[in-house]
């Protein structure tokens, strides 16, 4: 069974509590916040003062994904705002000491600790940090924009960390982010995520309820 984490770049900001509380009644039990600064990605979105204004608004998982070129300014920054889980880029680092540093901060500060990965990253980079993750964030879309095509060579990613799961009898969290809707689901979860990421595909749509339930199922 998968769970859910609705992306609120695709929300209406105009009405975000309202629109986040939709998706916490249809059944989602994570929130997903992207972090853009527009220098690690194109795009910028917000900071630690939107997340501070929605964290304790719902029950949900405030799952903050960091697409930032400082994060551990950023983890300390949003670890303050309300932040649950805070997930950084693997790229974003100059060397593999300075990512654990940065893991071992976030779960000093109470957090769960995340670590991405771009599409064109192998995802044998994350095998020397599994001990210390809580989740792994597979990218299944370029980040930094909305609405991009499913890249389905992220399925040999799930797998790959499905079975560093196995390998460490752990239960890192497998979450994939990009193009999830209907049809890319079923296939993420049969590779092995257990969380997926879905913006456009939930918000927007008359029967958000009905697609929240139907990727609950999977």
């Amino acid at each position: 069974m998968a769970l859910v984490s609705p992306s609120i770049l695709a929300a209406d900001f105009n009405h975000l509590e309202e629109e986040i509380l939709k998706m916490e009644k249809a059944g989602a039990t994570y929130i997903h916040l992207d972090v853009m600064d527009g220098v690690f990605v194109p795009n910028k979105t917000f900071g630690p003062d939107l997340v501070e204004r929605i964290h304790d608004k719902h029950h949900m998982v405030n799952d903050v994904h960091l697409m930032v070129s400082t994060p551990e300014a950023s983890c300390i920054d949003f670890a303050r705002a309300g932040a649950d889980i805070l997930t950084v880029h693997y790229e974003a680092f100059p060397n593999e000491q300075a990512l654990h540093d940065c893991l071992q901060l976030i779960h000093t500060l109470g957090k769960k600790a995340g670590l991405s990965i771009k599409p064109k990253t192998s995802p044998e980079v994350l095998k020397a940090f599994w001990n210390e993750l809580d989740l792994a964030l597979i990218m299944s879309v370029e980040p930094g924009a909305g609405g991009q095509k499913y890249m389905v060579d992220a399925e040999d990613k799930m797998r790959y960390c499905k079975q560093l799961n196995r390998n460490y009898h752990r239960k890192v969290i497998i979450e994939v982010d990009g193009g999830i809707n209907g049809e890319t689901a079923p296939r993420a979860v049969e590779a092995g995520a257990t969380l997926l990421v879905a913006g456009s595909y939930l918000f927007g749509h008359d029967d958000y309820e009905e697609r929240v339930k139907g990727l609950l199922k999977l």
